[in-house]
């Protein structure tokens, strides 16, 4: 079998990652209340920037996205940070570590902009959670959900996140945007320390 490859969303992507999260929900009940626009809830709220898992018979088998989080309107400004929502692959596609590889692509859009990712999870989705700590993700807190089961009973949410040092990143892009000229020191290649 030919490994799916993971690149940006289209829009002509949507009708795919629709059908492909619909057998996710159908298996998994991801996402826990099915939304009333599919489409809508790819798309909003406006992603930064998202990936789609595409095998070879051009069929998306998994999606992630990522959200930018507001600064807080009053105090000082926050690190920047990103949601990473929306992330699933079809049961079909499972055991060839694409939930990886896309909170990879997530992680590497994430570390070159020196932004901190966030995200939670339903406190009952072990495999989930175990993906997410065999990763690098760390759990910060618990909470109850601002919106509930289908039943109507409370949904237990796990807060993971990810930091990333903002000054590599940042200076590195500082690097690469100087000219050449000012990036050669003209002089001798031997450091004295």
């Amino acid at each position: 079998m030919i490994p799916p490859r993971i690149r940006r969303r289209r829009a002509t992507d949507l009708d795919g990652c629709v059908a492909a999260v619909a057998e996710v929900h159908r298996v998994d009940r991801y996402p826990l209340n099915w939304p009333a626009d599919p489409h809508r809830w790819l798309r909003e709220p406006h992603p930064a920037r998202a990936w789609v898992a595409v095998a070879a018979d051009a069929a998306i088998v998994g999606h992630v996205a990522v959200h930018r989080v507001p600064s807080p309107a009053n105090g000082p400004p926050a690190r920047p940070t990103a949601e990473v929502a929306r992330l699933f692959v079809v049961p079909a596609a499972r055991g060839l570590a694409l939930g990886g590889a896309l909170l990879a692509r997530a992680r590497q859009w994430a570390s070159a902009r020196g932004t901190d990712l966030v995200l939670d999870v339903a406190s009952g989705d072990a495999a989930a959670a175990a993906l997410y700590e065999r990763t690098g993700w760390r759990c910060t807190g618990v909470s109850t959900a601002p919106w509930t089961a289908p039943d109507g009973s409370p949904v237990s949410l796990r807060h993971y996140t990810l930091r990333f040092d903002a000054a590599p990143a940042i200076a590195a892009r500082r690097r690469a945007s100087r000219p050449a000229a000012s990036r050669n020191s003209g002089g001798s290649n031997t450091s004295t320390s």
